[in-house]
């Protein structure tokens, strides 16, 4: 899945990544990079909405996760099940949302688990940054149910 395609996806499966102009300047097994504007997402403040940058912090680490599950052909409905957010600094303008790769030791029992159980917890980070700085922390942990789960 390209980036193209992948905020194609986002818009039409997440309705609220599109009301947040959410776009995808990177989609690879390594990396998702969204980046959303200030209009749509500011507060009372004239700087982002906590909200807002939660929410995008969110869809880059569950994003990333998405691109891995579908690269390797593994069926799931990955949901969030909680997470924790530290905002470092505040954000008056066009920011982005980074998710690395889950590191292979944190990778492969969470697939063996999924291929095996069915069901699978993972914890995937993402990182905020406006102007090259970073200004955000999210740490969510995520659940995929494999095909037939109860």
């Amino acid at each position: 899945m390209n980036s193209l395609e992948l905020q194609s996806y986002l818009h039409q499966h997440i309705p609220l990544s599109q009301a947040m102009e959410v776009t995808v300047v990177e989609a690879s097994p390594h990396q998702v990079v969204l980046s959303a504007p200030l209009a749509p997402n500011i507060n009372h403040r004239e700087t982002v909405f906590g909200g807002s940058a939660s929410a995008v912090a969110i869809l880059a680490a569950w994003s990333m996760l998405h691109l891995r599950l579908s690269a390797e052909g593994l069926g799931s409905r990955l949901v969030i099940q909680r997470n924790s957010m530290d905002y470092l600094a505040p954000i008056d303008g066009t920011f982005t949302a980074v998710a690395q790769a889950p590191a292979e030791g944190v990778w492969q029992p969470f697939k063996r688990m999924l291929q095996r159980k069915g069901l699978g917890r993972i914890a995937q980070a993402s990182a905020l940054h406006y102007q090259g700085q970073p200004a955000g922390q999210l740490v969510g942990e995520f659940v995929a149910f494999g095909p037939g789960y109860q």
